[in-house]
């Protein structure tokens, strides 16, 4: 068995160190990239979402390299990412490739699931390995997300041009060789340290831009075309609140084990959308809100096309626009967007951040949800 996952920013960076912990082997298919986009756009329907496209992508290039087993986490509820799995199933069967889909269930917090397909993959021996395997992940995750944090706010005050980008995709590529949960701490201390040791304008008082949406778009780099590191080149500091360690500590791990939840995007989300309708709309309505009680000078939506979660967070955000006076762009993403257009309403959006924060005399909310 030669097993393979979807790319989902870094979560590879803890996937493969489990995977290895199970005596399985592990194909990571290439960074998301232009053809993997291609193939999946090739054989799924032209209204799916973005993050299904570029999945059946992954899964065929990591066919090419081998891999004859997926795994991928499953869902429930509204938002179409609950039948991945079997749309995933029947498109790669139809194209011809002979590949076993293994998914992870967490519906209701319940870990009986991954029990049994630990079992069915490795033995029973292995599940007394669960509990620790679950900690170290979550862990990792954390760690990672925390090294990509620190890489937005230094960024932003970097004195030499390029060198987070230059130490960050270092690390990343170094992930790719690294086998072990240990192997990957001592990569992530040594990256923070080199990180450290930039040299930043300690005067700079960055424009601060939150970053919404749907997970995938908002945390893969390909397919946001890179705007929080661009955002960074700008010179402004980004902040985002969906995380991959953020999804496995508080919506798998707590939740789970009945342990309490950070719910204060519901709390803030409440008067907007007082209900979860799926996806991460309620998070992208709360943590608007809570930017702007933070004095963030703006936010910025970002969601696949045809995600309807998204859809309706977006139809709300002009109301938070001019109840709170923040402004909120909002980029909707799928295979025909053109990079270039993409950029230059993020860099026009920016110079109004900027002409905002110099002009005090600013009344009311501004309407720039521009599709």
């Amino acid at each position: 068995m030669k097993m393979t996952f979807p790319h989902l920013g870094n979560t590879y960076i803890s996937i493969k160190p489990m995977l290895n912990e199970l005596g399985i082997e592990c194909v990571i298919p290439p960074f998301n990239n232009k053809r993997a986009l291609e193939l999946g756009t090739r054989h799924v329907p032209e209204m799916a979402c973005l993050p299904l496209k570029i999945n059946i992508g992954n899964y065929i290039q990591a066919y090419e390299l081998g891999a004859d087993t997926i795994l991928m986490a499953g869902g429930c509820g509204p938002c179409r990412f609950g039948y991945y799995c079997e749309m995933h199933r029947e498109i790669l069967r139809d194209a011809g490739y002979n590949m076993e889909i293994i998914t992870l269930e967490f519906a209701n917090g319940n870990f009986n699931r991954l029990a049994s397909v630990v079992h069915r993959l490795t033995g029973s021996t292995a599940l007394l390995k669960v509990p620790s395997l679950v900690g170290q992940i979550a862990k990792t995750a954390r760690r990672v997300d925390e090294l990509e944090m620190l890489s937005f706010k230094i960024r932003a005050r970097e004195l030499e041009h390029g060198a987070v980008d230059r130490f960050y995709r270092d690390f990343r590529e170094k992930a790719l060789k690294v086998t072990s949960f240990k192997e990957i701490s001592n990569l992530l201390d040594e990256t923070g340290e080199l990180m450290r040791s930039i040299k930043q304008d300690q005067k700079s008082a960055p424009l601060r831009v939150g970053i919404v949406g749907e997970i995938y778009t908002g945390i893969d780099q390909f397919a946001s075309f890179n705007i929080q590191e661009k955002l960074g080149t700008l010179g402004v500091e980004v902040d985002r609140k969906v995380t991959v360690s953020n999804w496995i500590i508080e919506h798998i791990v707590k939740k789970s084990l009945h342990l309490h939840r950070d719910m204060a995007y519901a709390e803030a989300a409440k008067p907007w959308l007082g209900a979860m309708i799926g996806g991460h709309a309620q998070e992208t309505i709360g943590n608007t809100v809570l930017y702007a009680s933070n004095n963030y000078d703006g936010v910025i939506q970002i969601f696949p096309f045809s995600c309807m979660p998204e859809i309706v967070a977006e139809s709300i955000l002009p109301d938070i626009e001019r109840e709170l006076g923040i402004p909120v762009l909002t980029l909707i993403i799928d295979e025909m967007t053109g990079e270039a257009g993409y950029l230059t309403r993020v860099e026009a959006f920016i110079d109004m951040l900027e002409s905002r924060r110099k002009n005090q005399k600013y009344e009311g909310g501004w309407s720039l949800s521009w599709n």
